[in-house]
């Protein structure tokens, strides 16, 4: 069975920085364009950053030039590096496949933005 793991997520002010992890445990996931998905109170969940097998990246307009997503194929998992943190990033994050997620989801990491 697959499980994802996703941390790194807390609490941060404006401005700042956080880099999350997300671990993938019972499948190889290095052949797979994995992505990084968000979910705000009250909205739909959304992808914000894929990274394919081979290391291209897409981004959502939203987080463009401030995030940045990566993997280590050795390790078996992604990374979401996110710099200039804003209020609106506030948002439970997840990673599966992208842009379909094709594994269940993890329970994923909080990240709240906040003064």
């Amino acid at each position: 069975q697959v499980q994802l793991v996703e941390s790194g997520g807390g609490l941060e002010q404006p401005g700042g920085s956080l880099k999350l992890s997300c671990a993938a445990s019972g499948a190889i996931v290095s052949g797979y364009t994995m992505g990084w998905f968000r979910q705000a109170p009250g909205k739909q969940r959304e992808l914000v950053a894929r990274i394919t097998a081979g290391g291209r990246t897409n981004y959502a307009d939203s987080v463009k030039g401030r995030f940045t997503i990566s993997r280590d194929n050795a390790k078996n998992t992604v990374y979401l590096q996110m710099n200039g943190l804003k209020p609106e990033d506030t948002a439970v994050y997840y990673c599966n496949t992208a842009p379909s997620a094709m594994y269940s989801w993890g329970k994923g990491t909080l990240v709240t933005v906040s003064s």
